[in-house]
């Protein structure tokens, strides 16, 4: 397992989204370090610091199903961006992590290392990585 690619995979292990995109990561051979975000918080300079390094401000990632977004005032297209930033620490539930960028980063592997080029999801769904 190419040490040069590590990786933190923050997962909400109630999530079937999150469940999967943890196995397809297990099964592209790396063993990432876990951490349950719901449990341990995100921290504003945290946050901030993912946002950068995925090129987008705290909107893309805002959880709307299964989380008080609504409630909270949060998808009003007025709603500044530290609001929802404010938000997402004190609801750590409100980060959504989008499931489609495993594949993206699966795709970035080293040339030395081979994915599978199949998974099998928990639902019995084969996904093409």
């Amino acid at each position: 397992m190419p040490d040069a690619f590590p990786i933190t995979f923050y997962h909400n292990p109630d999530c079937g989204t999150s469940r999967n995109a943890l196995l397809m990561v297990q099964a592209a051979g790396y063993a990432p370090d876990v951490v349950e975000y719901r449990m341990t918080g995100w921290t504003r300079p945290q946050l901030e610091c993912l946002l950068a390094a995925m090129g987008t401000g705290p909107r893309a990632i805002l959880r709307e199903k299964g989380a008080p977004a609504a409630e909270l005032g949060l998808r009003d297209a007025a709603t500044f961006d530290d609001a929802i930033l404010a938000a997402m620490v004190t609801h750590p539930i409100l980060v959504n992590r989008p499931s489609e960028v495993v594949l993206t980063v699966l795709d970035h592997l080293p040339e030395t290392f081979t994915k599978p080029e199949t998974f099998t999801k928990e639902d019995g769904k084969v996904v093409r990585l």
